[in-house]
């Protein structure tokens, strides 16, 4: 269960959150941090391990991501994106395959997609974590050419990028599980039926940052049976600001 996109205890952080580790997979701060999380898919997980979505913290992208190697063997497979925009600075790491050396990379400008794979991975090409990628790739690079230099509609990221329900090719399944389970999965917007209920998609959410600061999260999740909508705006607050309201 997770709760919808608020601003969490103290109005510093705005994100989703999980109800029962307390974590997140996407939030952002009103200083201009924001840290993205996916898990990956294995075939075997540590039953112990900690939670993938303990992310607050005051240090930079790159020192927190120093501190997170250091244990990253102690949690189950992610990939996470940690960025501080006022200073224009975003890193990635994952402890994916497990065993291997981790390493700290920057993230340069560009169009990047964030599955279940590695950032900008080749090795699963052909898997349908890839085919997600790719397909939201080559939507938002169409989406790019209608607009231009115009700002895309949130309603349109949503709606077109974000809800989509084309599935990948049996054959570029990763067969890890089941490949009915893995067919069912391999869309960008997951709606299935499993014996104990409905299991899928609970929210989709977009960001987005303004050249001036201006912050909007959009949401769209799933409570009591129904879809709900919102949107919620702020203002990244600058460094001299961020000072001037500390006690």
């Amino acid at each position: 269960p997770t709760k919808p996109v608020a601003w969490w205890e103290g109005g510093e952080i705005l994100g989703g959150r999980d109800e029962v580790a307390g974590g997140t997979w996407l939030a952002c701060t009103r200083g201009g941090k924001v840290a993205i999380l996916t898990n990956m898919l294995e075939l075997h997980t540590l039953p112990e391990a900690k939670s993938r979505g303990e992310l607050p913290s005051k240090k930079s992208p790159k020192e927190f991501a120093e501190e997170v190697v250091k244990e990253a063997h102690l949690y189950n497979g992610f990939n996470l994106i940690m960025a501080d925009l006022p200073y224009n600075t975003m890193v990635y790491i994952s402890n994916m395959p497990k065993g291997e050396p981790i390493d700290i990379q920057d993230v340069p400008p560009g169009t990047h997609v964030l599955s279940n794979a590695k950032l900008g991975s080749q090795l699963l090409q052909f898997h349908s974590f890839s085919f997600q990628a790719q397909h939201l790739v080559l939507t938002f690079g169409e989406m790019l050419e209608v607009y231009h230099s115009s700002e895309i509609p949130l309603n349109k990221v949503v709606g077109k990028l974000m809800r989509d329900k084309v599935k990948s090719h049996e054959r570029t399944l990763p067969s890890i599980c089941s490949p009915d389970w893995e067919l069912s999965l391999s869309s960008i917007l997951v709606e299935a039926g499993t014996p104990q209920g409905r299991y899928g998609t609970r929210s989709t959410a977009v960001l987005t940052v303004s050249a001036g600061g201006e912050v909007s999260f959009h949401q769209i999740y799933l409570q009591s049976g129904e879809w709900r909508e919102q949107t919620i705006k702020y203002q990244i607050e600058k460094p001299s600001e961020m000072r001037d309201n500390m006690p």
